[in-house]
C-alpha cells in the first residue's frame, strides 16, 4: 500500500507499529490507530488478535458490504474473524488480560510520561464513555507499544516529563510509536531509536516534553 506520509501519518504510524509482532504472539489492538495495524500484516502472519468484548481470532476491520451489526470489535467497530476463532464471555476475556497471556497490547494515548505513565481515557470536563479494558491491559500486558500522533494539532507535546492528566496506568509503556519517531522507553529515560524520513532531529527534539536520549545506532523508518 502506498502511504502519504503528510497526509495520512496515522497509517505510517501503523504500518511502523507492525513491525513490532512476531508470528505466534497474542496481541490486542486498541481503540485508534491500533485498529489499522492489520493492514500492514502479511498474508501468511500467524498470530492471533484479541478483542477485550470476547473475541480471540478477530480479523481485520469489515467493509460495508460485508458488515455484521452482530460483530464488533471492543470499540464497536465492524470486524471480521478468522478461522478457528472464538467468543467467549466479558470475564473470560479478562481473565485472559488480567492472568497475563497477552504477549503484546497496542493502544493510544493523550499523554506519556518520561517514566512510561500513560494517560488515555479522560480530559476532565470532557465526555467519556469510561477507562474500558485500558487499565488491565495497560498494567498486564507483556509488552505494551502506544501508537499516537506526536503532537496534539495545536502542536503541544504528548510526550512529557509527568502527565497532567488521569492516569490509565504508571510506568507501563515499553514503546512509543508516533509518525516522527520511535522511543524505547527504559530505566534511564526514553532512548530516540529512529525518526521518520520525513522529519528532523531537531524538530523531534521541539516537539518532546521530555528530554531524549538519542541512540548511536539512530535510524529513520
Amino acid at each position: 500500500m502506498s502511504i502519504d506520509p503528510k497526509s495520512d501519518p496515522k497509517r505510517k504510524i501503523a504500518m511502523r507499529a507492525a513491525k513490532e509482532i512476531k508470528p505466534g504472539q497474542v496481541i490486542n489492538l486498541g481503540i485508534g490507530i491500533p485498529t489499522l495495524i492489520p493492514e500492514f500484516l502479511g498474508k501468511d502472519m500467524s498470530l492471533t488478535i484479541h478483542s477485550e468484548n470476547g473475541i480471540i481470532g478477530a480479523g481485520k476491520s469489515s467493509g460495508p458490504a460485508r458488515a455484521d451489526r452482530n460483530l464488533i470489535d471492543a470499540g464497536g467497530t465492524y470486524i471480521t474473524t478468522v478461522l478457528g476463532a472464538a467468543f467467549c464471555d466479558s470475564s473470560v476475556s479478562f481473565a485472559l488480560v488480567r492472568g497475563g497471556r497477552l504477549d503484546l497490547a497496542f493502544l493510544g494515548a493523550l499523554e506519556i510520561s518520561e517514566k512510561g505513565d500513560l494517560a488515555n481515557w479522560i480530559i476532565p470536563g470532557k465526555f467519556a464513555p469510561g477507562i474500558g479494558g485500558g487499565m488491565e491491559l495497560a498494567q498486564k500486558a507483556k509488552r505494551l507499544v502506544i501508537t499516537t500522533t506526536h503532537a496534539t494539532k495545536n502542536a503541544s507535546a504528548k510526550i512529557l516529563k509527568k502527565c497532567t492528566l488521569p492516569l490509565t496506568a504508571s510506568a507501563c509503556v515499553d514503546m512509543i510509536i508516533t509518525e516522527l519517531a520511535v522511543i524505547k522507553v527504559s530505566r534511564n529515560g526514553l532512548v530516540l531509536k529512529e525518526i521518520s524520513e520525513e522529519t528532523d532531529l531537531e524538530t523531534v527534539i521541539g516537539l518532546t516534553e521530555a528530554p531524549l536520549i538519542i541512540s548511536d545506532d539512530l535510524t529513520r523508518f
